[in-house]
């Protein structure tokens, strides 16, 4: 079967959960009557454009620091993040626990959120991820580098070993606080950090600007192995820190995180009118 039959066949399967998710097409969210209402909001739709890129699959998870609190944080349920709707959103404390919709099954390392939270007052999102392409570069085989502008702020990528901490045998999951203190450690105050044999963590200020990082952190690590692959052995030219911090801006936001998100959108619920 070929393989862009098969991609759009997947995307097309997850924009209808997406939409049917929260609530059926794009236009009944087009207008939050609230501030806490959009960041509901986006929190589903960006569980549907993670799963959608292929930065989630059926693990993973996406968090905000709560709009209305800032020492609380929601985030779904422990469910595929294509499934997530707003009525699977937990809020959380910084200590893990859950403050709402006790009969809910929550992810068990929500302590990876909790723990960036409490440590950075900059992040208003989180993303956890076993996005494959980053894999590799977590494995001691090269560093991951900025190779292209959209990935410019990935310079500097610490990689976090659970077993410097913690020793040999563990699950490798980030599934209480000590464990995810350690990561924040890590982390520093990178936007991304490599977890050894599991994947990656990315931050930042608010959603759309986090998932358009997981997103481009992916591609940039593929990117990256193609180059690697290419050049032989011959050296590669990254891009430096001043041209990554360049790009980026001054504040948190650029035209590109609002252009991504809304092509996003927008592919979404165009592969969701061709599934029916």
């Amino acid at each position: 079967m070929p393989k862009t039959f098969l991609m759009k066949r997947s995307a097309a399967m997850l924009s209808a959960f997406a939409l049917a998710a929260i609530g059926g097409p794009l236009k009944v969210q087009a207008q939050p009557s609230t501030s806490y209402d959009l960041a509901i909001a986006d929190l589903v739709m960006a569980n549907h454009i993670l799963a959608y890129t292929g930065v989630l699959d059926a693990f993973g998870h996406v968090s905000i620091r709560d709009p209305g609190n800032r020492e609380h944080f929601i985030m779904s349920r422990d469910l595929a993040p294509a499934q997530v709707a707003a009525d699977d959103l937990i809020t959380y404390d910084f200590d893990g626990n859950a403050l709402d919709k006790l009969m809910l099954h929550g992810h068990s390392e929500r302590f990876i959120h909790a723990e960036v939270y409490r440590a950075r007052q900059d992040v208003g999102s989180v993303v956890h991820s076993h996005s494959p392409g980053v894999i590799p570069f977590g494995m001691g085989s090269a560093a991951l580098q900025a190779v292209y502008h959209m990935n410019g702020f990935a310079h500097g990528v610490p990689v976090f070993d659970i077993r410097k901490s913690f020793g040999d045998g563990t699950n490798m999951l980030i599934n209480n606080a000590k464990r995810g203190k350690s990561l924040v450690q890590s982390l520093g105050n990178s936007p991304v950090v490599l977890m050894r044999g599991h994947g990656d963590t990315v931050v930042a200020s608010e959603i759309r600007r986090a998932t358009a990082r997981a997103v481009y952190t992916e591609i940039g690590a593929r990117i990256q192995a193609q180059a690697i692959g290419i050049a032989a052995g011959r050296p590669l030219e990254y891009l430096s820190p001043a041209e990554g911090d360049a790009f980026e801006g001054n504040g948190d936001k650029t035209e590109g995180t609002d252009r991504s998100w809304n092509m996003w959108v927008a592919a979404l619920q165009q592969s969701s009118s061709e599934s029916r």
